[in-house]
Parts: structure tokens; C-alpha cells; sequence
């Protein structure tokens, strides 16, 4: 080891500072001196096999440490321990969330109250360390008490099943660990994200425009609203939200709730949300809009966006997007599209009909989580402006990151477009899945979808005691099961209040058994009805019989 110079703050040990270590495995050249040294240090006679080029080994004296003389409970000096935990962590994944996780013999859920839960968990987290095969069990317990909603009889969500290639590239991604603002550090992901935002965007009808990946489709309807705010108010970015006239946005009462929640996060308020009449099928009523606009304006309030919905949470209705249009250019409004739901249907030829309309819009949200099973998270915010919105709405040229005298094109620097800073890689899966899918692969999994969830409304149809909230145009198939005790009884003046009992009670049953999970919801009027989401790309007819079966066993004495 060649001594490096002291330390300005003496903090060094007199060694010295080690710039060079000619320690190397395999019989070469050894510094027995240095070893020791650096030992004697941290406190210990042991040779370490240092394979470190350049140490700093900090202290106030050589008696006085900065940190602990005791090595730190890691494998990371220990290659060979590092491969076989991870080889067991990975074997325990593919037998126990993988294989069982998505078999039809095994549960969905393995049910526990809370405090049960948490005592099978052991949570506390305590000051002394744990062996590897506890590590491993803890492991085990995580996915043996976890929802399996990569299972076949898993409805209960939007999204749902487990694509290998998309899981593939969720372990690359966790097992690099970048961050996506910057070139110099991402420089595969930059890319890969701004060719799959640019095929989205292709498919929604754009030639060009602009796009980010965000932490969910909550997060892309925020960044729309704020979006069309700044580019009618400019200077509210810096001067506030004291600069602005009271603002009104429009949405139907189907949207989701994270426009509302969008208004009160910005600033706005929720009772800047002028909510849009829907018809009966829970689609925007055009008309209704063009009135609420008029009664905005006429209260004072300056109209500046309407957020139409494609693919709604409950009913899955698709909102007329090409009326909606005409709308928004009638009275200058930023068109934004929540298709967090149904923008996978814009690769289907034979459906993508129900988004006609939607190149009209200004940006759009599309969630490659939910029906193209990407796996969460996979949220991505498109933009037909190329005027480089997002990065003049939230950029805030930190110097330390996006330096502009880098030796490369800082253009590839996408972290200023978001508020957060830390952004994770959410192209790799998504991009993985496509490469191995391709258009058509991918065109395949949304008809079967369609057919599915056509086969089931047609199997409901066919059997006593269920009953249709009405024909879905998407693959959200709503309805009652109807017990034996309510059958025929519908003119009863507590039929419908009775009738809303019965989902909560069979949701229960289902769960503590495991045998599948489907969500429930009371929608205006209506009292509580069943949603299967028809999603999972491993479906099949028989998963589709089993699920009516299982109600009627689990309600049969109802």
C-alpha cells in the first residue's frame, strides 16, 4: 500500500489515507502490512481479504474509533453468502408467489384478523439480527399471508395476474436500483422510456409530443390539472395561487375520485369540480357539460379543463369523447382523458372503437398495470404538447443534478418534467413484456378479455338468482346474486334493502375460505352488487364457471 497524505481535519489514522491496495485473490500479490494495518484500525488482529481500491478508515486516534470496531451484521463481504441467499429468497418466491400464488389448487388468501396477523408476522423490529433461515421463513410467512392477486379467482381489483416477462423486468429493475432523472445514471431507462411513451402515444393517434412515467394514475390526472393550469396561468408557479381567478374544471359524477382529490391537493378545492351529469350507463352527458360551463362562467369562475373518462372504475362506461371535444374547443378547455382503466383497449382493432376521439385530447392517462398486467406500478402520463410543458411547469434547475455543461446531451436529463425527484424505473417491465408479446400478443390478451367477460354475462344470464345491473361494454361485469330467500320476492318493500346485505356477507365468506375475491359496491341508487373485473390474462371459461358456482354454494342457504 503506497501512504496517502493526512487528513485536513486529522481524522485519518497515522497510517495514513490507502490509495492503493494490492490485495487480490487467488494467489496474487498479498500486502500482509497493509491487512494488518488497516485491522489493527478497526480494532481487531484479523486479516481481511480487501478487495476495495481506495479505504478511508476514519479515525480520531488509534485508539478512538468514529464507528463501531465490530463488523456490521451484512453479507456484503461475503459473495458466496450473498448468492445462496438470494438463490433461497428467489427459490421461495417461485415456489411459494409464483407456482402457488398463481395456481387454481391454492387459495387466493389465507385470511387472518389483525392482531392474529401480526403476532404470525412477529413485526417488531428488534436491535439484534436475525440468521439467514429465519430470514428465509419470514419470507416464506410475507407470501403465505399476502393476497395472491396473480390467481385466477383474484376480481377483486383492476388489476390483476402475473406476466413473467413483465416480473422479469420488475426484479432488473429493483436489482440496479436507479433513479430516472438523469442520463448519466439511467442512461438504458432515458431511452427505453422515451421509445414506449412514444409507442403509447402513437397508439392513442399522436405523431410527437411529450409523456412521463408516474407513481400511479392518481398522480397523472394531478399533473393534467396542473398542467393546463400553468399553461393559462403561467405565472402562478411563482407568484401562487393569489394570481389566479376563482378556476372551474368538469368531470362526470363516474370519475375517479383522485380529481377531486387533484383540486384539493393544487389548491383549487373540491368545489372547483363541477361534476358533469352521466346517463344511465355512466357516460358523460355532452349537453350537461356545455351547461355547467355556462353556469361557471355566469358564477364568475373562469372554466380551463375537463377531465372525460375512458373505461370508468365501477361500471366500465366510456365517456363520448369525440362530443367531449367539441366541447372543450368550442370554449378553448384542456381535453384531458383518464384512461388509467381503457387505454389498453386502444390496442385492440376490434374495440378501440370505444375511444374514438381520444387524439383530440390534450394528455392522457393510461395505466399498463391494470389490463395489460405490467405490473404495479406502470402509470404513464402522455402529452400532445411539444413545447416542452412539463419540463417549464416543474422544473426547478437544481444545479447539482442537471448541470448544463455535462459532456453529453443534457436534453436526455428528464428528472426536471416531475415534482418528485427520486423517480423509479417503470419502462423495463412494460417494454420486457411488449418485446416478448409484440402488437399482436398484446392485441390477443384484451379480445380474450372481451370474450371472457362476454361468456360470463352470458353464463349469469342463464342461471337462477343472478341478475345483470346491466350489459357491460368493458370487462367490468356488474351484478346481484340473488339468495334463495329474496328469489321471486321483489316487489317486497325491504327487497332491496335485504338484497344490499348479501354481498357483504358472501365477500366474507369467500375471503376467510380463500377460494376467491371479488369487489362489491353500492353505485347511486342501487344497493351493494358485485364487480367482477374480467382482467387476468390466464383466465380461462372453467375460472369463469367457477366463480358462479362459488356463489351459489357460498349464498345457498341466504
Amino acid at each position: 500500500m503506497e501512504k496517502g497524505g493526512g487528513d485536513p481535519l486529522g481524522l485519518l489514522c497515522p497510517m495514513g489515507r490507502p490509495e492503493k491496495l494490492a490485495l487480490y485473490r487467488g494467489g496474487q500479490t498479498r500486502v500482509e502490512e497493509s491487512s494488518r494495518a488497516i485491522a489493527g484500525c478497526f480494532g481487531g488482529g484479523q486479516k481481511r481479504d480487501w478487495q476495495c481500491p481506495h479505504v478511508r478508515v476514519l479515525c480520531v486516534s488509534p485508539k478512538i474509533l468514529m464507528a463501531d470496531s465490530e463488523a456490521l451484521p451484512s453479507l456484503a463481504g461475503d459473495p458466496v453468502a450473498v448468492e445462496a441467499l438470494l438463490r433461497a429468497v428467489f427459490g421461495v418466491v417461485v415456489d411459494e408467489a409464483i407456482q402457488k400464488g398463481t395456481s387454481a389448487s391454492q387459495k387466493v388468501c389465507e385470511w387472518k384478523e389483525p392482531e392474529e396477523l401480526k403476532q404470525l408476522l412477529d413485526l417488531e423490529l428488534r436491535s439484534q439480527g436475525e440468521s439467514q433461515e429465519q430470514i428465509l421463513e419470514r419470507c416464506r410467512a410475507v407470501i403465505r399471508y399476502s393476497v395472491k392477486t396473480g390467481h385466477p379467482r383474484f376480481f377483486n381489483q383492476l388489476f390483476s395476474g402475473l406476466d413473467p416477462h413483465a416480473l422479469a423486468g420488475r426484479i432488473i429493475t429493483e436489482s440496479l436500483n436507479t433513479s430516472q432523472y438523469t442520463y448519466e445514471i439511467a442512461p438504458v431507462f432515458v431511452l427505453m422510456e422515451e421509445e414506449v411513451l412514444r409507442k403509447l402515444r402513437a397508439l392513442v393517434g399522436w405523431s410527437s409530443g411529450d409523456g412521463i412515467f408516474c407513481p400511479g394514475g392518481s398522480i397523472s390526472n394531478m399533473y393534467a390539472v396542473n398542467l393546463a393550469r400553468y399553461q393559462r396561468y403561467p405565472d402562478c408557479k411563482q407568484r401562487g395561487l393569489r394570481t389566479l381567478p376563482p378556476l372551474a374544471l368538469f368531470t362526470s359524477k363516474e370519475c375517479h375520485y383522485s380529481i377531486q382529490k387533484g383540486a384539493a391537493f393544487l389548491g383549487l378545492g373540491t368545489d372547483s369540480v363541477r361534476v358533469v351529469k352521466a346517463d344511465e350507463r355512466g357516460k358523460m352527458v355532452p349537453e350537461d357539460l356545455e351547461r355547467q360551463i355556462g353556469m361557471a362562467e355566469a358564477e364568475g369562475a373562469v372554466p380551463f379543463l375537463v377531465s372525460a373518462t375512458s373505461g370508468t372504475t365501477v361500471l366500465g362506461a366510456f365517456d363520448p369523447l369525440e362530443a367531449i371535444a367539441d366541447v372543450c374547443q368550442r370554449h378553448g378547455l384542456w381535453l384531458h382523458v383518464d384512461a388509467a382503466w381503457g387505454g389498453s383497449v386502444l390496442l385492440s382493432q376490434t374495440h378501440r372503437h370505444l375511444l374514438d376521439g381520444i387524439q383530440r385530447a390534450d394528455s392522457v392517462a393510461w395505466n399498463p398495470h391494470k389490463l395489460l398486467a405490467a405490473g404495479l406500478q406502470c402509470s404513464a402520463l402522455l402529452l400532445q404538447d411539444t413545447s416542452n410543458l412539463l419540463k417549464r411547469c416543474h422544473g426547478s434547475q437544481a444545479s447539482y443534478l442537471f448541470q448544463q455543461d455535462k459532456f453529453y446531451d443534457v436534453a436526455l436529463d428528464t428528472g426536471d418534467k416531475v415534482v418528485q425527484c427520486g423517480r423509479r424505473v417503470d419502462c423495463l417491465k412494460l417494454w420486457l413484456m411488449w418485446k416478448a408479446q409484440g402488437d399482436q400478443g398484446l392485441e390477443r390478451r384484451i379480445d380474450q378479455a372481451f370474450a371472457l367477460a362476454r361468456y360470463l354475462v352470458e353464463e349469469i344470464k342463464k342461471r337462477e338468482g343472478l341478475e345483470l345491473v346491466m350489459e357491460p361494454e368493458f370487462v367490468n361485469v356488474c351484478f346481484w346474486f340473488v339468495p334463495p330467500s329474496l328469489r321471486g320476492k321483489q316487489d317486497s318493500p325491504d327487497y332491496h334493502e335485504r338484497l344490499s346485505k348479501v354481498a357483504p356477507v358472501l365477500k366474507e365468506r369467500m375471503v376467510k375460505e380463500g377460494s376467491m375475491m371479488i369487489g362489491y359496491q353500492p353505485h347511486g341508487t342501487r344497493g351493494n352488487f358485485f364487480r367482477v373485473v374480467v382482467a387476468n390474462p390466464a383466465l380461462t371459461c372453467a375460472d369463469m364457471d367457477f366463480l358462479l358456482n362459488e356463489l351459489e354454494r357460498l349464498g345457498q342457504d341466504l
